[in-house]
């Protein structure tokens, strides 16, 4: 078990509408006092319930807020850029003990997924599916193939992040086709450093990489996610936070992702 904010929202939740019940239940037979001669404990308990109530619900069960760390996501995610990740779509968990109740569909090629880290589960991580179960990855001479398969890579010439994403100014920018999903990579040409390889994907598993193939620890390095890792699918940047100027990205709010 892993001692989240979730795990912490659960217990709020239970404390609070454990003491809420119990005392409507020892007064129930009894005139109900005004708010101000509630027992401090129990006026605490009644106001905080609903609200924790709330927040676990939609963090645990619909959409959970994240903030982008690194630039292993680079360019589709910049450091600074808060998501929205959409918990349902692979299907919906308890919270704390993370187990499925409820099917509700599976990752696709291409989709961007939240993850608990296999190697540290405490430790959530945002990658790029690019292996399903079953399939046979290779990525060689900075290419990824699918079952012996090339995806298509077209260059868009050199990248230009500036602020947030100066540190990759002048990389190699490539549009990449995974099947149906269409994004933007990142590459270090005549970089050797990528780990290359070919890597089958066990069954119940998924290959992720990052956007930004040269600056990203994914599965070239650690292997596949198990799906009981899956936390959801990264939808939506709702706020950006330029830490160079300082100030908010506007131009990044509302941005989509692909």
């Amino acid at each position: 078990m892993d001692y989240d904010f979730s795990f912490f929202l659960v217990v709020a939740t239970g404390v609070t509408g454990f003491i809420s019940g119990v005392y409507a239940l020892m007064t129930r037979n009894r005139p109900r006092l005004p708010d101000a001669e509630l027992p401090v404990i129990v006026e605490y308990a009644r106001s905080f319930f609903p609200v924790v109530l709330i927040v676990l619900l939609l963090r645990s069960f619909l959409f959970e807020p994240f903030r982008i760390p690194s630039g292993s996501m680079m360019p589709t995610l910049l450091v600074g850029d808060f998501i929205l990740v959409n918990k349902f779509t692979y299907g919906v968990r308890l919270p704390v003990l993370n187990t499925k109740i409820i099917e509700n569909g599976s990752p696709k090629r291409g989709d961007v997924v939240v993850f608990r880290f296999p190697k540290d589960p405490t430790v959530d991580y945002i990658k790029r599916v690019i292996g399903l179960p079953g399939d046979r990855i290779g990525y060689f001479n900075k290419q990824v193939y699918v079952n012996g398969t090339p995806m298509k890579k077209v260059s868009l010439g050199r990248y230009i992040g500036g602020s947030q994403g100066e540190s990759m100014d002048g990389e190699g920018l490539f549009n990449e086709e995974l099947e149906a999903v269409h994004h933007d990579i990142l590459v270090r040409e005549g970089d050797p450093s990528a780990r290359e390889g070919e890597f089958v994907v066990p069954e119940g598993q998924y290959f992720v990489m990052g956007d930004n193939r040269d600056n990203s620890n994914d599965s070239r390095f650690w292997g596949a996610v198990p799906e009981q890792n899956l936390v959801g699918r990264a939808f939506f940047i709702w706020m950006s936070w330029d830490a160079q100027k300082p100030g908010i990205a506007f131009s990044r709010i509302g941005t989509v992702l692909e």
